[in-house]
């Protein structure tokens, strides 16, 4: 009987083990993932894909989103900013672990739905982009607190932002919004401090 009881709790040992080492890493705090290690080569990501926790690939002269990125299920801390990425790809969503994802000034102009399985998000930037429309799953990002989608298209908001119930700050700067626009967004989330340029005193 002990030897039996021996060999379950080797198993219960090593079954711990095996889940520590290959199940998901565990969350840093801001401070944390700010000093993380960064890795600034892809190709050098993807050889050790579970370990990936911060990659910053800014202006490595990008034609689009790195589909390959959707192997590093560890990624905490994504920067594509300042290549050429039009669109931000249905596979956003396998990247369960993202705290911060920056994709400024990469001409993009659509977003994913999927954007909404980011359920551990607290940081997002796309400003200075193309972005004419915001999928209603943006909505969905139940912990985002900080949203610079500063001087794009956006003709409106979702109203599902209102369900962000976490976001402190959302900069809305330069963009064409007018008045009773202005007055729906901040009705809509009473709890941000919204960020807007003057209104455009304009009719569509």
């Amino acid at each position: 009987m002990q030897a039996i009881n021996t060999t379950n709790r080797l198993i219960l040992i090593f079954a711990v083990l095996f889940f520590a080492f290959n199940g998901k890493a565990q969350l840093l705090d801001s401070l944390e993932l700010a000093h993380a290690d960064e890795c600034t080569s892809l190709d050098s990501a993807l050889k050790h894909p579970d370990k990936i926790i911060k990659l910053v690939l800014r202006k490595q002269k990008l034609k689009k989103f790195p589909e390959q990125i959707f192997k590093l299920k560890n990624l905490q801390y994504l920067d594509l900013s300042k290549n050429n990425i039009r669109e931000i790809p249905e596979g956003i969503g396998e990247l369960t672990q993202l705290q911060y994802l920056a994709v400024s000034k990469t001409g993009l102009d659509r977003v994913a739905p999927e954007i909404g399985k980011l359920k551990n998000l607290k940081y997002i930037n796309l400003n200075q982009n193309e972005l004419v429309l915001l999928p209603p799953q943006f909505g969905d990002m139940e912990k985002l607190e900080i949203a610079d989608l500063w001087s794009n298209n956006l003709n409106e908001l979702p109203a599902t932002m209102g369900k962000l119930k976490n976001l402190k700050v959302l900069d809305l700067r330069n963009i064409l919004f007018t008045d009773e626009q202005q007055r729906y967004i901040q009705e809509l989330m009473p709890n941000t401090t919204v960020h807007m340029s003057p209104s455009c005193k304009c009719k569509w």
